[in-house]
């Protein structure tokens, strides 16, 4: 399941990573950055070819969910139901 998070960019142009999504990382490892619009993806050169459509997708879900979360347009539901909906996707 994805992870969530909230960053923000310093005036030096630098975005901080949580501590618990670079967990999975390694020291050095390398970054293919894509912008797509306003939309910016992260991936691991060693897996940059693997699923880059799939990612593409992903942000823009993600972009379009985030702007009607910003204008109050969602829902709440319990754990359960969620997780169901999501398995629908």
């Amino acid at each position: 399941m994805a992870e969530l998070e909230i960053t923000k960019m310093s005036s030096k142009g630098q975005i901080v990573i949580p501590q618990e999504m670079r967990k999975s990382f390694r020291k050095d490892e390398k970054f293919v950055i894509i912008k797509a619009g306003k939309q910016i993806i992260l991936k691991s050169v060693e897996d940059f070819d693997e699923n880059i459509e799939e990612d593409l997708e992903f942000a823009r879900r993600t972009e379009e969910a985030y702007k009607r979360y910003e204008k109050g347009e969602f829902k709440s539901m319990d754990f359960d139901k969620f997780i169901a909906d999501m398995k629908r996707w």
